[in-house]
């Protein structure tokens, strides 16, 4: 196994998972994890994450230096580098060009890390600070024009650092630099197989829940279904699924959601609950306010209904989620140093709530939940859906979440997703939906000025969600479904295209 340290870094799983990726298990430890956790553990390598600070800030995450000197080999990521570099006698001080986005570097070492790369290869950068002094006995491997020392090693140690991120889809060879480092220089063995973790996580649930009952949230979407079928192989009847009708999903999700759920044969109750959702919604135009409203009223209304089926059942301990690991990690989960760039519903839970949680899939990428239920025999349909958010239209609505605006949206959503399906691009990009913007624009229809809705389209293609690029459909189909939009959507006289890559953009707007 690999460990990777997290020192806040937003890519930390990213790493973890493109290690197990490569069918090596890698387990993710805190900065402050100790030596003495580090033996037991007995990693044959250690990557030490990115993260928002600095080596230099008053309130660094450090960890111990005693890491670098334990004989096992290290690589070190962004602020992986830099604390390399400061810990073993460098210096690090604020680079005098900051470097964000995608870089060529220029290889003056091929050894081991850069085995099979060529001179000058395109990486991704993100990084205000750099390390100007090398450690004794470090070399420079690779350099940008205004980063000389963009990637360092020391052979003898077997210590290196890259000041871009290789575990990014942007560093097109991040991969193989990352093969090198677990294989040719952790010599580590292939024996991690996504395949061996359906059966493992049925029986961990069995043993936590034990003669104990669940109640669920499920949303129809991949994530939920996958976790409740997972639960339902391992307990059966004692999950209690519950669909929430918060007044702020798709057109038609809910007609689609019961028979999707009765072919599997989950034990579903459905719960209309539009009413307090809008009614706590009412003049809120903050995200995040909207985000934590919306988790909070899920979990009164999960309480409400389990303390309902209690009378029946009076053994529901847990409340299952369908949490994956970008959950996690944009609400600043689990890592105290990270920079939180918005709350989930899923993982916002109050601490006085009664129930356990249970997070089946939390430790799983997008692709990692969907090869889980491929195995577990889940339709395609249901599988490659493309991904929903748990606070639903209300974070695809920009400003206040009306019934008036939710319709706007959801119609507009609707044929822009069914034109994607009847002309065969939907299955190509990862993520589309519409989006209501929070400003009106003025517009002629029918010789008469208007002054109307603008809707924004979205469609992007990516892995795992960490990363994403816009989708480059056809003119000639973003011009008919504007047009339809425009004709047959009361209320909307504009669309536009977003064309917006993540980072710097989020992929879904609030």
């Amino acid at each position: 196994m690999l460990i990777v340290v997290n020192f806040g870094g937003q890519y930390c799983h990213l790493i973890s998972r493109r290690i197990r990726d490569l069918g090596v298990f890698s387990e993710i430890v805190p900065y402050d994890v100790s030596v003495e956790k580090i033996k037991n553990l007995n990693p044959q390598g250690i990557i030490l994450s990115g993260g928002p600070s600095s080596v230099y800030g008053k309130d660094a995450p450090i960890s111990d230096e005693k890491i670098l000197s334990m004989g096992i080999p290290v690589l070190g990521i962004c602020y992986g580098q830099q604390l390399i570099g400061k810990q073993m006698g460098g210096k690090v001080v604020p680079n005098s060009i900051k470097e964000y986005g995608k870089k060529k570097i220029k290889i003056v070492n091929k050894n081991t890390p850069f085995k099979g790369l060529g001179k000058e290869e395109s990486v991704w950068m993100s990084h205000g600070d750099a390390v100007e002094e090398l450690p004794k006995g470090f070399v420079t491997l690779a350099s940008t024009d205004t980063c000389k020392n963009a990637a360092i090693g020391n052979f003898e140690k077997n210590i290196y650092g890259v000041q871009f991120h290789p575990e990014v889809t942007h560093t097109p060879k991040g991969n193989l630099i990352l093969e090198n480092f677990v294989f040719e220089i952790c010599k580590a063995k292939k024996d991690f197989d996504i395949k061996d973790l359906a059966q493992k996580i049925i029986k961990e649930i069995k043993e936590e829940v034990k003669d104990d009952h669940v109640i669920m949230g499920v949303s129809g979407g991949v994530d939920s279904t996958v976790a409740a079928t997972l639960i339902n192989l391992a307990i059966g009847k004692k999950l209690h699924g519950v669909f929430i009708d918060h007044g702020l999903a798709r057109k038609y999700e809910m007609e689609e959601v019961k028979e999707r759920y009765d072919r599997l044969g989950l034990n579903m109750k459905y719960v209309e609950a539009a009413d307090i959702f809008l009614d706590r919604l009412k003049g809120v135009t903050d995200p995040e306010e909207k985000r934590k409203i919306i988790g909070k009223t899920f979990i009164d209304v999960f309480d409400k209904e389990a303390k309902l089926l209690e009378k029946e059942c009076d053994k529901i301990k847990f409340l299952a989620q369908g949490t994956i690991y970008p959950d996690r990690i944009e609400s600043a989960q689990p890592s105290k140093q990270a920079d939180k760039i918005k709350s989930h519903h899923n993982v916002a839970l109050p601490k006085n709530m009664k129930l356990k949680v249970l997070e089946p899939i939390k430790d799983l990428y997008k692709d990692g939940v969907r090869k889980l239920g491929e195995q577990l025999k889940i339709p395609a349909e249901l599988l490659y859906r493309h991904p929903f958010p748990g606070p639903g239209l209300a974070v695809r609505i920009l400003g206040e979440v009306t019934r008036e605006r939710i319709k706007v949206l959801q119609d507009a959503d609707y044929i822009f997703i069914s034109e994607l399906k009847s002309k065969r691009l939907y299955d190509t990009v990862w993520q589309a939906f519409a989006a209501l913007l929070p400003v009106k624009a003025v517009g002629v229809m029918g010789d008469a000025r208007t002054y109307e809705n603008i809707i924004s389209l979205r469609a992007v293609n990516s892995v795992d969600a960490m990363t994403a690029d816009w989708a480059k459909l056809p003119y000639e189909f973003l011009e008919h479904v504007s047009n339809r939009i425009i004709n047959e959507v009361k209320g909307v006289n504009r669309v536009v295209y977003d064309i917006s890559q993540k980072p710097p953009a989020t992929i879904e707007y609030e």
